[in-house]
């Protein structure tokens, strides 16, 4: 992935909380490399359609980049079972389709709601982690 495809994927996405939702369109190498780069980042289900048309849903795990698109690949947990590699050659659309289990929970985010309830004079407040669900 070049600086500049970054800088546009950052820039595109720099709005977002969250990535949810988000369907990128794959019209070159750079965008599919962009685009599978993110969503393995994303801690939510995608669902990837395949150039056979075949759909898989599941969690992006794992990624192997190789000098072209048919050298790398990715590894799905499929929410179905099982798991699954891809090339990235065979992969014609990525949508982000899952919950973003990760979504407004940054460590900026927790120091603002901290800063939030110190300022509201709350006590006992620490380092917490969230709930589980």
């Amino acid at each position: 992935m070049t600086t500049e495809t970054t800088r546009t994927v950052d820039a595109e996405n720099k709005h977002r909380e969250t990535l949810e939702g988000w369907v990128p369109e794959l019209a070159s190498e750079e965008e599919t490399r962009a685009a599978l780069e993110q969503a393995f980042d994303y801690r939510g289900d995608v669902t990837l359609t395949l150039k056979n048309g075949e759909v898989l849903v599941g969690y992006l795990y794992d990624r192997r980049t190789g000098a072209t698109l048919a050298q790398s690949l990715v590894r799905v947990l499929l929410k179905e079972g099982g798991r699954r590699n891809i090339s990235y050659n065979d992969i014609a659309a990525v949508a982000f389709t899952g919950r973003d289990t990760a979504a407004g929970k940054s460590w900026e985010a927790w120091v603002k709601k901290y800063e939030e309830k110190k300022a509201a004079g709350e006590k006992n407040i620490g380092l917490l982690p969230d709930e589980l669900e």
